[in-house]
């Protein structure tokens, strides 16, 4: 089900650590951001676009990860954009006889059969350094960083006021690094200097997994995941309520063990 957050932008929330799809609403069809995750879900999806009255016209992943370059044949044939970097990475992938199994290694189990991964990936890299989507629609800023995953970018909907993070800014997940990255906490932290520079400019966040944050909750979540990032680079407790005893997701704690494990703390 489509949940309007903002004028001319709406969100529908997967079962799968509440993943969220994105749709921006243009004159001549709608833009449709990591849409996801089941074949099913992505189904129902396309119906409530027909039900606006709209057609998608332009796709977009914010990011590499399985989940998030995901596409259906209901959305029809538009042209999926990533940045640069983000398209080189997922046309390596697919360039492997056994890029299948390579995926599904990642896949919930619980989701794996019905995920569908005929048109994962296939995606148009914007040119280096692009700053908007080339759509007929409103003004969508691309800010592309170097935190979580190769060629990421988060999209700022200009006239709507939203920021679509990805795999960012959730409230339900801590920061994951990217350690295969020659410095992932330095790139993390320039990611969040990168959002508090547009904060002004913000009242709404779409995380890739959590909750949507409200007006005023996008510095809120910079600050929280800076203090997770200094912590574990300083050796300190992070004492992040994503972590602790109460967390929304009990295996996260294993998770940031691991972190620690990989960048040696």
């Amino acid at each position: 089900m489509l949940n309007q957050i903002a004028d001319g932008v709406l969100v529908h929330e997967s079962e799968f650590i509440q993943s969220n799809s994105t749709v921006v609403q243009g004159e001549g069809g709608v833009l449709l951001i990591d849409p996801g995750i089941t074949g099913g879900e992505m189904a129902e999806l396309a119906r409530d676009i027909r039900a606006l009255g709209q057609s998608v016209v332009a796709g977009f992943s914010t990011h590499p990860d399985w989940d998030h370059v995901l596409w259906h044949a209901s959305f029809g044939d538009a042209p999926r954009y990533g940045t640069a970097r983000c398209a080189a990475t997922m046309a390596q992938l697919l360039s492997s006889a056994d890029w299948e199994a390579q995926v599904a290694e990642g896949l919930p189990p619980e989701y794996a059969d019905e995920i569908p991964m005929e048109l994962l990936g296939r995606l148009t890299g914007l040119p280096a350094g692009a700053v908007r989507i080339p759509w007929d629609g409103p003004v969508v800023r691309v800010l592309e960083h170097r935190a979580h995953a190769q060629g990421h970018a988060a999209l700022l909907v200009e006239g709507a006021r939203v920021l679509v993070a990805g795999d960012m800014l959730s409230d339900i997940l801590m920061p994951f690094l990217d350690l295969e990255a020659d410095d992932p906490i330095g790139d993390y932290l320039a990611a969040l200097e990168l959002f508090e520079s547009v904060a002004d400019d913000v009242d709404i966040v779409v995380p890739g997994h959590g909750s949507v944050g409200a007006a005023g909750s996008l510095r809120a979540r910079i600050d929280l995941d800076r203090a997770y990032l200094l912590a574990v680079r300083d050796g300190g407790d992070p004492e992040d309520p994503r972590i602790g005893p109460s967390a929304p997701l009990e295996w996260l704690a294993d998770v940031h063990a691991w972190q620690l494990q990989r960048l040696g703390g």
